[in-house]
């Protein structure tokens, strides 16, 4: 198999495996949000207000599980396509989440959310086919090379320093107020775990091919500092999708994910540097289209029409105005001339003139 076939299959596979992830990651919010909801139902301490009393729901364990499944097909998407690719295509899992809120979590989905369903895929796909291509990253070697850059040194500096603030100061007083931070604080640790991510899947895969990465020390610092992301991640996301709605939380959290880990993917693998202008537009386009899609998935959830009350709707909104009286056509310049001097019909006059005669 030649090297374009590799790469094409390999895209096939991220691809595969980025869609799965996707199915599984929206159904989990589902099923944790359920066990959740099992819980407050029964009194117990909610884990908004610090409580871990959803570690004995059935429920809430059957959705860690399947964001397991999910994130397991998502790490191992990472291994065999750019994160540019793979990270948009979570979209899908907004998708699943609206759709399936709306058969077991009695949230609706409208003409809006239809249409919001519609823009998400439509901008997936145009990031897909626009999806910037990374610098070559084969081995774990090149990936310690690239995590020394300067760039990503201070970018990581950032993200630790503003999750450190988020996490101390800001989500003590407006974490249960604000639903921006916890969302804030998933999305920027997640870029990073995303970074751990792809190295971990290069070194997987060198590892089926004999190399001895067990041996390097980057492996094992790249798994450690997952585990304390994805822990860090898992605690405040239940946290959000405790206190506030799901339809709310998912998409936020999409948002500011995507848009946190294609910044760190631009600045550690200089995705963007190689493009073309149409494909950078491209990309920046679809990612807006989801971002559109998303905002009318959710942002008119409560309006009360569908496809076959809109008819009924509109009637209903311009009963009792004047918009319902009978169509007169506006007056034009001549008749204007002739009501000034024709008198309105039955009045007792002798006469009346016109532009040309008068008549008695």
């Amino acid at each position: 198999m030649d090297a374009g076939a590799a790469n094409r299959s390999g895209f096939y596979i991220g691809l595969s495996l980025a869609i799965s992830s996707s199915v599984f990651i929206g159904g989990s919010f589902i099923l944790k949000k359920k066990g959740l909801l099992r819980l407050a139902s029964k009194g117990s301490m909610r884990a908004g207000q610090g409580g871990y009393a959803y570690l004995k729901e059935w429920l809430w364990w059957a959705g860690l599980i399947s964001m397991g499944v999910g994130e397991a097909a998502n790490f191992a998407a990472y291994a065999f396509a750019p994160a540019t690719l793979v990270t948009p295509l979570g979209a899908m899992s907004v998708l699943v989440s609206a759709v399936l809120s709306s058969y077991f979590l009695n949230e609706r989905l409208n003409i809006h959310g239809k249409i919001g369903c519609v823009l998400c895929i439509l901008g997936s796909t145009v990031m897909v086919i626009h999806a910037p291509q990374e610098e070559q990253v084969a081995s774990l070697k090149v990936m310690g090379e690239k995590l020394k850059d300067t760039g990503f040194i201070v970018f990581a500096v950032c993200i630790v320093v503003s999750s450190l603030i988020l996490i101390f100061i800001v989500a003590p007083r407006y974490g249960q107020k604000n639903v921006l931070v916890y969302i804030l604080i998933c999305s920027v640790i997640g870029s990073l775990s995303v970074s751990c991510v792809k190295g971990l899947g290069i070194s997987i895969k060198e590892l089926f091919s004999g190399i001895a990465v067990l041996k390097d020390p980057l492996f094992w610092a790249l798994l450690v500092c997952l585990v304390i992301c994805v822990s860090i991640q898992i605690s405040y996301l239940n946290k959000a999708l405790d206190i506030f709605n799901t339809s709310i939380v998912t998409p936020i959290y999409y948002v500011f994910f995507t848009t946190s880990v294609m910044a760190c993917s631009a600045i550690l693998f200089k995705e963007w540097l190689r493009m073309t202008v149409d494909g950078a537009v491209g990309t920046v386009s679809g990612f807006l289209t989801i971002v559109l899609g998303i905002f009318l998935l959710h942002a008119f959830k409560d309006t009360s029409f569908s496809w076959d009350a809109l008819p009924l709707y509109l009637h209903s909104a311009i009963r009792g105005t004047t918009w319902n009286q009978p169509y007169f056509a506006l007056p034009t310049h001549e008749s204007l001339k002739e009501n000034v001097h024709k008198p309105a019909p039955g009045s007792r006059t002798k006469g009346y003139c016109s532009e040309n005669s008068c008549q008695n």
